[in-house]
């Protein structure tokens, strides 16, 4: 083995942009090209937004501007606008900030100094200018690099700031924002920040009712009882429920959509339990009591501590920690030296007390809805109890014969595991993918990483849990194996793997299983969906290649790119199932270069009226929908060279 040489010129040290810009997740969590909500160029556009969503929140600016066109973003707000000689400073010095001060921001999303110069950094360009007072000051960048700055007078501006950037391509390649994202974004903040307007390419979006109105706009369906809408100092909740499926709620901090849930989620989901069986006086189980809840829930934390950078998974415990002071303002310190921590109550005690009390006094106070209340709850356990006893029939049935072991090729580290610290990110990649026959399966099984992936092979197609009831659901064998290997059959946190992949032929055969499959989801477990940790695999539908070169294409125009590139002598494969491609070109498909589509479901989304389109009775409209997306002739000669 060669000696290597460590010495002092092996330490380096980057700038702040050249970090940032090197190791992006750390900051945004991920790059993307805008097709998923969690891109960083979303990311970045929260950022910018947050900063003046925090000055609305301290009493300061009424309405904030956001225009995006042709990728460029700019941000209007009228607050107080950045302090003049700090503007520079504020945008590339790392953990530079207003916001560790507790008596300018008390209850901020960002709190440490880095949102806004991670979008400096990540910009081909970047603008700021603050204005005050009929001054202003300004900084121009590239990439984190100042190349300008100065300072105006007589602007005849309102006090606030104006940021104006251009995520860079040379980062995220080709992208785009999805407007309907972003619309998504600015609705939340509007649902949040009662009184505050926001307009967004000249639309205007503000709330009267807070969470009240979100809650309305995402029901989809007549729901049981009115939401009830309850408010208190530093927390806000909507709760009611549907005859759909699942848990649909929706969960804010200090006016963050924490999308992953976190501490304030768990304790809203016991709380809400808890407080429906002690109303009732039965010993009700906890699933019941949320089976088809919509609702909502926002909090308000003094430095809230989020899990990642990009703020969508809450960690804190308390309602605040911050160090203990005299009557002069200097830290305390204990006998040891250490710094003493005044600590608020835990998140999860807060939240309990809270809708204890007061969800115990509505019911109280409504007493026509109570009624229709338990008979959802016991409607849910009947059907519970019922399908648990046909499952676990069904299960020892399979047992018996052997079948679990012939469908599952399981892995090593999974989801819901208690990993070290080693082998935590195993689990994160855990992966189940669902295929059709053995052919299929057999190819992925030989090339998969079997640490952290799985492979179920289904047989032939499974019912259209659509027209089905949940019973019927419940006594079919490939439904029940899955449910079973998921781990999903009592709660969503026993849930085996984080990703859930649909990989199934390029066909008709093919989409109709995955139809099917997906059609399973959405029914009976559409958090899986929303909680994005259900995909669809995408494998390669053409081979092209010459003696020197071969390249696998997934779309028509991949395939005519590559033809041009290659010139003369190639040879075309045209993949009609995954069992037609060898398993040393399959390691590709499935390993880093994996192309996966997220499968989404939108807020406001009915998924009764999906299902009813795509899978219930053959109707007009669904024919005039095939016509109209169907290839011609001609283009399917042209794809099946």
């Amino acid at each position: 083995m060669a000696e290597l040489n460590y010495t002092d010129d092996n330490i380096k040290t980057l700038e702040w942009n050249v970090h940032i810009r090197q190791r992006p997740g750390m900051y945004i969590g991920r790059l993307g090209n805008g097709n998923n909500e969690s891109d960083g160029i979303y990311v970045m556009l929260k950022e910018i937004v947050d900063n003046s969503i925090d000055e609305f929140a301290m009493g300061f600016g009424k309405q904030i501007s956001i225009n995006i066109e042709n990728n460029k973003v700019t941000v209007r707000d009228f607050g107080r606008g950045i302090p003049l000689d700090s503007v520079v400073k504020a945008t590339n010095n790392l953990n530079t900030g207003g916001k560790f001060d507790d008596a300018a921001f008390k209850k901020s999303v960002g709190l440490n100094g880095v949102g806004a110069k991670a979008v400096n950094a990540l910009s081909s360009s970047f603008y700021i200018e603050s204005f005050r007072d009929g001054e202003s000051s300004w900084a121009q960048y590239e990439r984190g690099e100042l190349k300008d700055s100065g300072k105006k007078t007589g602007t005849g501006q309102k006090n606030g700031t104006l940021v104006s950037f251009v995520p860079d391509s040379q980062l995220y390649g080709a992208y785009e924002y999805n407007m309907d994202y972003v619309e998504t974004m600015v609705k939340n903040y509007s649902y949040l920040k009662r009184g505050l307007s926001l307009v967004l390419n000249g639309v205007e979006y503000k709330s009267e009712n807070g969470l009240l109105d979100l809650v309305n706009e995402r029901l989809t369906e007549d729901p049981v009882y009115p939401p009830i809408h309850l408010e208190g100092n530093d927390i806000e909740i909507v709760l009611t429920h549907g005859n759909s499926y699942g848990e649909n709620v929706a969960s804010f901090v200090n006016g963050q959509n924490t999308r992953d849930g976190g501490t304030h989620l768990a304790a809203y989901r016991e709380a809400v339990a808890k407080t429906l069986k002690d109303f009732f006086k039965k010993n009700y189980e906890p699933q019941d009591c949320r089976q088809g809840i919509v609702g909502a829930i926002s909090i308000q934390i003094q430095e809230p501590n989020f899990e990642n950078q990009t703020k969508t998974l809450l960690g804190s415990t308390y309602m605040w920690e911050k160090p203990m002071r005299d009557e002069n303002g200097n830290e305390v310190k204990g006998p040891d030296g250490a710094i003493l921590i005044d600590r608020g109550p835990t998140v999860r005690s807060f939240i309990n007390d809270f809708i204890s009390k007061h969800l115990d006094n509505y019911l109280h106070m409504h007493m026509d809805i109570v009624p229709k209340l338990e008979e959802k709850i016991k409607a849910s356990q009947q059907e519970r109890e019922e399908i648990s006893v046909i499952q676990k029939k069904t299960r020892e049935k399979n047992k018996k014969a052997n079948v679990y072991n012939k469908k599952l090729r399981d892995c090593r580290y999974h989801f819901c595991d208690k990993l070290p610290a080693s082998k935590a990110e195993e689990g994160e990649k855990s992966s189940i993918f669902i295929t059709e026959g053995d052919s299929a399966s057999g190819t992925i099984t030989k090339v998969r990483n079997a640490n952290n992936q799985a492979v179920f092979s289904l047989r032939g197609k499974p019912i259209n849990c659509y027209k089905e009831s949940r019973r019927r659901v419940a006594e079919n064998e490939e439904l029940n194996l899955l449910i079973s290997a998921l781990g999903v059959e009592d709660d969503l946190k026993n849930l085996r793997y984080n990703n859930i992949i649909v990989a199934t032929d390029a066909d008709d055969d093919g989409m109709h299983i995955r139809m099917l499959v997906l059609t399973f989801f959405m029914k009976y477990y559409p958090d899986l969906i929303r909680r994005g940790h259900v995909h669809i695999l995408q494998t390669p539908l053409f081979r092209v290649r010459n003696k020197k070169e071969t390249r696998y294409c997934y779309t028509d125009e991949e395939r005519a790119k590559a033809i041009k590139d290659l010139k003369n002598g190639v040879e075309i494969t045209r993949f009609k199932g995954l069992g037609e491609i060898s398993a040393h070109e399959f390691v590709d498909f499935i390993g880093e270069n994996m192309r996966l589509d997220p499968v989404k479901l939108a807020e406001d989304e009915s998924i009764s009226s999906i299902m009813e389109f795509y899978m219930g009775d053959n109707t007009i409209d669904r024919q005039n929908f095939i016509r109209k997306n169907l290839r011609s002739e001609e283009e399917l000669e042209d794809i099946n060279i």
